[in-house]
């Protein structure tokens, strides 16, 4: 079939005319990295057969992965596995829809109401990513005449929302709570507070201070919203999160969590007063106008979540190797950002030099993420500690970090 032409007329005809490509076009970065050898993304993973705990497929080799945000080790756990197949057999491999519509199922329903109850709040949504689930929470929940007081160091979903809301934002340095009680003071009378915050930051791993932002946020009025992507799993007497582990869950007006990191699947979820669930789930417009999530993935969460709130001991296991990791690291003199959660953060002042370490430590078998700025304040070695790891395993990530680094002439 021949594809008709189509004629330019007028100004576009013109020679001078612009391409909305033009940009594409002018961005090297990615080859520029690739020419210096030093490109660090997209790695193609494959299956994990023959792998140990704590490794992955790279090519034909196993590689150690310190990467990955599969905190409870749970991604090829046997029950979450059979969990999805299962799913798959019963319900098909998708839903054909979206949940306003024709794409609720009760396995939806079922976890919804489990994670309302392990989040201490009424009621619960299921959202397509975790992502997904924060811009369009902010966006939706918040209008012109509101303000959101977020965190600086958001992710990147949280201040997408943030933009796309009609609402003023205003952003406190980091856990810095005198600037925030500053910007309380400086919103007027009529306006409606939302503040913003992730309880474990993901970058840095640092710790939000929960008790103090509501201290000084409840005598405004205001509603308090935190991000428990990379708490989840982690921290708490059950696994709930910064919140739990603060003594502050109840306090907590919404609480958003990923299924991407402990749950070992991928999704998102809101949960909160019931009256402002339902009203996302009418208004939010990502939400309204997406695919629900497969049955597969929903099941898997649902064993994920199982496992971990019976075998604590999982969470218990990955804060020790995080703890050891940090102690082992500062010893060799390398500059490890303070925290008591799964991410090890080790700061590389030189981008270049980050890059590079990461590459070595490839070629030596281990992957670690490399965070440049301004993805974080500073340029990072995020370092994700797992429940597969042990301590064999971290004292040959810092006898290699430490060789590595030393070879390269990278001061620690």
């Amino acid at each position: 079939m021949r594809v008709p032409s189509i004629e330019v007329t007028g100004k576009a005809k013109s020679s001078g005319a612009k391409d909305v490509f033009e940009k594409c076009r002018q961005f090297t970065r990615p080859t520029d990295l690739q020419a210096a050898g030093l490109y660090m993304y997209f790695e193609v993973f494959g299956d994990r057969d023959g792998c140990q705990a704590g490794e992955v497929r790279l090519g034909k080799r196993n590689i150690l992965m310190f990467g990955s945000n599969d905190y409870l080790d749970l991604i090829t756990h046997p029950k979450v596995k059979e969990a999805a197949a299962q799913a798959i057999r019963k319900y098909g491999s998708g839903c054909s829809g979206s949940r306003l519509l024709n794409g609720t199922l009760d396995l939806h329903i079922k976890l919804e109401a489990e994670l309302a109850a392990f989040t201490h709040k009424q009621a619960a949504v299921i959202f397509g990513t975790g992502f997904q689930a924060n811009y369009a929470t902010l966006s939706a929940l918040t209008e012109k005449g509101d303000v959101m007081i977020c965190d600086h160091n958001l992710h990147a979903s949280l201040v997408e929302g943030a933009l796309r809301s009609p609402a003023r934002t205003v952003r406190f340095r980091h856990n810095d709570l005198d600037h925030f009680d500053r910007c309380l003071r400086n919103c007027m009378p009529n306006e409606k507070l939302l503040v913003v915050s992730e309880g474990v930051f993901s970058m840095e791993g640092d710790i939000a201070d929960l008790p103090g932002i509501l201290r000084l946020a409840k005598p405004w009025g205001a509603r308090v919203y935190v991000d428990e992507a990379h708490g989840i799993g982690v921290l708490g007497a059950t696994g709930a999160g910064a919140a739990e582990h603060l003594g502050v869950l109840d306090e907590i007006d919404i609480v958003m969590g990923t299924f991407s990191k402990s749950l070992a699947s991928v999704g998102g979820f809101i949960a909160g007063e019931r009256a402002v669930v339902e009203y996302l789930k009418h208004t939010a417009r990502p939400f309204v106008f997406s695919a629900s999530l497969p049955a597969a993935s929903t099941a898997a969460v649902a064993a994920a979540l199982h496992i971990m709130r019976t075998e604590p001991e999982r969470r218990h296991r990955l804060l020790r190797i995080a703890s050891l990791l940090r102690e082992e690291l500062r010893a060799r003199g390398f500059q490890v950002l303070p925290g008591e959660t799964a991410i090890v953060p080790v700061v590389i002042q030189e981008e270049v030099d980050l890059c590079r370490l990461c590459k070595a430590l490839l070629e030596e078998g281990i992957y670690i993420n490399p965070v440049l700025r301004p993805a974080a304040a500073q340029n990072l070695l995020r370092i994700s500690c797992t429940a597969a790891h042990t301590e064999k395993q971290v004292d040959r990530l810092v006898t290699t970090l430490t060789k590595t680094a030393r070879l390269l002439g990278i001061q620690a």
